[in-house]
């Protein structure tokens, strides 16, 4: 508190004899001013609520969400990070934590497992998808939210604990000896045909790039690949250097990958490829959507501006922000946005304009007309402040009413839990397929459930109503308006039908992974997967690939 009421005198001093003071002066002296001014009445103003509040305040708990309330005027990637949150920060980071290796959500006013990890401690102990956590180490943890099961499952290597989940109706104890749990960042990779390779890349952590290099070495050296499909969707980011690294493989010793620009000039750089590369020639088709973002875009937007590969997909998220994280007192962080990076060309791909919106209000999209064009090295067109946009688009899928219900009520989880139990292998996940007889005994799972959805017709009838009855005339047309509710009013079981063929997918997916874990998913993934067969056809015709990037033959 003295020394900033020493240095608020020692800025009034300047303010007050420095009349004659340059005008930028004059201007870093009030912004100087202003700092000091609010931290001082910040500081009041906590002082005096903890002093004379009515009831007694959690110190903690109020600077949190004081701190919390500020950063969030700026946007949503500048956090604060207190102690207790540290190892979560570490695992977005390394990909590594001390825990059992499974995935876990909420599920009512319970917390289940979703996916056990293959080869970790929850999948060695047994736990399966479907189990309920009912106890932790002897404690109930009925009513608890996910992330408060997870830091009780989590834990420092070596130490074991105990839980009590229920299975099947029936209650069952697992006893655990927590891992250092290490996620791969490549979580498979192989080839789809017998020139094909694949990569799948799930996220930008300190190994990224020494991993994809490695899948690529043995892809090219041991499995003959001559063309790649290197998969980015859902790839939320990461570490930029990563992206450099990756990117590196492709591209020529010297040339320009990445550039970060922010207000303060020092953090002001461009990454360049320094390592010579592994292959400046082989095809590549990059798979992105809408859950590609910072790290991925990187990628993606400087090998599309270099036309090293076709950018193949959706459009993706639009993150053009760089992030550093601080170090502060008592082993906290904060994450501060110090940048923008913008790709080979020039553009920056940042879709959301948080420097313009209104205190308190959502930010916007960048206006059209503050959108620029750019060239990549070829002279194709790019535009800046959209994400990545693909040279070649698949259409996002719309799903039905019926199908978004099935997943949004664990329909379909339920019944590859069911399945399982009554089926006690599955044949190759690249071959496995949902007969009819696997359909029907789903559907008749399904028709057994109590649950409702409404279709898009029906809610517009439902606006109809609403309107009429506003406008006082819904009795005139009550009984017609009964009629068309009852034939429009969705049957389960045609639905079921209907849309099958959007279904099974979902199914096939949920049963693989019970048996096959991630791996296999993927691998049954390749074999319809509408990206991947695009992908495919645009490689194998290279006069396609070579004019979608306009290379000379």
């Amino acid at each position: 508190m003295k020394r900033i009421k020493l240095l608020l005198t020692t800025v009034l001093t300047f303010l007050v004899f420095g009349l004659n003071a340059q005008p930028e002066i004059e201007a870093q002296e009030n912004a100087d001013f202003e700092l000091l001014k609010n931290l001082e009445l910040f500081e009041l103003v906590y002082k005096n609520v903890d002093l004379n509040y009515v009831d007694e305040p959690n110190p903690g708990a109020l600077m949190k969400a004081a701190i919390d309330a500020m950063l969030y005027e700026l946007d949503p990637y500048t956090t604060y990070i207190p102690e207790s949150k540290i190892e979560d920060f570490k695992l977005m980071s390394t990909g590594q934590y001390g825990g059992i290796g499974a995935i876990i959500r909420q599920n009512d006013n319970q917390v289940m497992v979703v996916d056990p990890h293959e080869g970790f401690p929850a999948q060695k102990a047994g736990l399966k998808a479907g189990d309920i956590f009912l106890e932790i180490n002897g404690k109930s943890v009925e009513g608890l939210s996910t992330s408060e099961v997870s830091e009780k499952l989590k834990g420092k290597p070596g130490t074991s604990l105990e839980v009590k989940v229920e299975r099947d109706g029936g209650e069952l104890v697992k006893t655990l000896t927590r891992e250092e749990i290490k996620f791969s960042p490549v979580p498979y990779y192989g080839m789809v045909n017998e020139k094909v390779g694949y990569i799948k890349l799930g996220s930008f952590t300190q190994t990224a790039g020494a991993d994809v290099l490695e899948a690529f070495k043995d892809l090219k050296g041991n499995q003959g690949m001559e063309q790649l499909i290197f998969d980015l969707r859902g790839n939320g980011g990461g570490l930029l250097i990563e992206a450099v690294k990756i990117v590196n493989m492709f591209i020529d010793k010297g040339t320009d990958v990445v550039s970060i620009k922010g207000r303060d000039p020092s953090v002001n750089q461009t990454y360049k490829a320094v390592l010579k590369p592994e292959d400046t020639k082989m095809p590549i088709v990059v798979l992105v959507d809408g859950g590609s973002a910072s790290a991925s875009e990187i990628v993606s937007g400087a090998l599309q501006d270099l036309d090293r590969a076709v950018v193949l997909g959706q459009t993706s998220f639009g993150k053009g922000l760089v992030q550093r994280p601080l170090d502060l007192k008592y082993n906290a962080k904060v994450k501060v946005t110090i940048a923008k990076y913008y790709t080979p060309s020039g553009r920056c791909i940042q879709k959301l304009d948080y420097t313009h919106r209104k205190t308190g209000s959502s930010a916007g999209e960048i206006s059209d007309s503050l959108l620029h064009k750019f060239k990549t090295k070829n002279g194709r067109e790019v535009i800046d402040g959209r994400g990545v946009e693909p040279d070649v688009h698949i259409n996002e899928k719309e799903f039905a009413a019926l199908t978004a219900n099935l997943v949004l009520n664990n329909i379909i989880f339920d019944y590859a839990t069911k399945f399982e139990k009554e089926n006690e292998a599955i044949n190759d996940p690249r071959n496995f397929e949902i007969t009819d007889e696997i359909y029907s005994d789903f559907s008749n799972f399904v028709l057994q459930q109590d649950f409702e959805y409404q279709t898009v017709s029906l809610e517009l009838l439902k606006k109809v109503e609403e309107a009429a009855q506003d406008e006082a005339s819904f009795e005139k047309v009550k009984e017609e308006y009964q009629a068309l509710m009852d034939k429009l009013k969705p049957s389960k079981s045609e639905d079921l039908q209907k849309y099958k063929t959007e279904i099974i997918p979902l199914l096939s997916d949920e049963i693989i992974g019970r048996y096959y874990y991630q791996k296999g998913r993927i691998q049954h993934s390749l074999v319809k997967d509408e990206f991947i067969l695009e992908s495919i056809e645009i490689l194998n015709d290279l006069s396609r690939y070579n004019s979608i990037l306009k290379i000379e033959n």
